[in-house]
């Protein structure tokens, strides 16, 4: 994944005898939020729960039973792709091939499912994952607003709560865009962070959505569809209205004016990410038409 601290890629610097391989599961979950905690991402207790009920988590346990690394595969079967996400390795384990080693355990579930792997790194991670044969498609900006935005102009486009009425419309938008039906994952999310749960609305139609989610350390806004980038804008600025800071949005790069509104807004870029594919480079998904991802941990 993007936002991963990686271990070496070149041969182990130590013994990995001691360390024992597991599946993870909801007992290792408290293993889980520490490591995300020393690493200071955003995940929570219900993004891992959420992660290991849809996906296949992998961990590497020393001989007093403690956590010290993680990843991550969750599949997306009807997309043809699985995503690859939450290595993480604790301080005193780095750089001992253990990232690598727990990557390997993702790639090979995907492989098993006959699925494409796929990663959004960040620009230390991209680096490592080339030597493994991911390859570019498209960028992501993770952009961060740490105090109440002050929102400019805001185009007029009817925006309101997301109701159950929706849904089905809400769920045929995500797949057109992510190109894989993942209802099961925006359930979830619809629940956690209900003011960000929105759509956007023109003549009975539904045009776009957002949802959202609380995080550890801010909030995080989405994934956000929509038929244009008016749209995305109006949708974002009404959670923006409700929503608390700080506030995370990772948006693809190429959306230019809504990364503009948003800097104007008050957000800051935090930090860049490349979406990568293994041993391919045409993306799954249609960019035009997703203007925030769930997060790189989630695509």
């Amino acid at each position: 994944m993007g936002n991963t601290r990686q271990g070496s890629s070149g041969p182990e610097a130590v013994d990995q005898s001691a360390l024992a391989e597991i599946r993870l599961s909801d007992q290792h979950i408290p293993g889980c939020v520490a490591l995300v905690t020393e690493a200071r991402w955003n995940q929570t207790a219900d993004d891992w729960r959420t992660m290991l009920a849809l996906g296949e988590g992998f961990g590497l346990v020393d001989p007093q039973g403690t956590l010290v690394a993680t990843s991550l595969a969750l599949p997306f079967e009807t997309g043809g792709f699985g995503w690859i996400s939450m290595v993480l390795v604790t301080e005193a384990h780095r750089r001992k091939g253990l990232a690598t080693r727990l990557m390997a355990s993702a790639m090979a579930a995907l492989e098993a499912r006959k699925l494409v792997a796929i990663l959004d790194a960040t620009p230390a991670g991209r680096e490592v994952y080339k030597l493994l044969g991911f390859e570019d498609t498209w960028g992501i900006e993770r952009m961060q607003c740490l105090e109440p935005p002050k929102l400019p102009a805001v185009p007029p486009v009817a925006v309101r709560p997301m109701t159950d009425a929706d849904w089905e419309s809400v769920c045929t938008l995500d797949a057109q865009a992510f190109c894989a039906d993942r209802r099961a994952l925006i359930a979830d999310l619809r629940v956690r962070l209900p003011q960000a749960a929105l759509v956007a609305e023109k003549a009975g139609r539904i045009t776009g959505f957002l949802l959202g989610r609380d995080g550890r350390i801010a909030n995080d806004l989405g994934p956000c569809v929509a038929d244009s980038e008016k749209t995305a804008v109006a949708l974002l600025a009404s959670a923006l209205k409700t929503v608390s800071a700080p506030v995370f949005l990772d948006m693809p790069a190429q959306h230019a004016a809504v990364g503009e509104w948003l800097r104007t807004a008050g957000f800051t870029l935090q930090r860049p990410y490349t979406r990568m594919l293994l041993n391919r480079r045409e993306p799954f998904n249609d960019v035009e038409r997703l203007f925030a991802i769930a997060g790189p941990e989630l695509g």
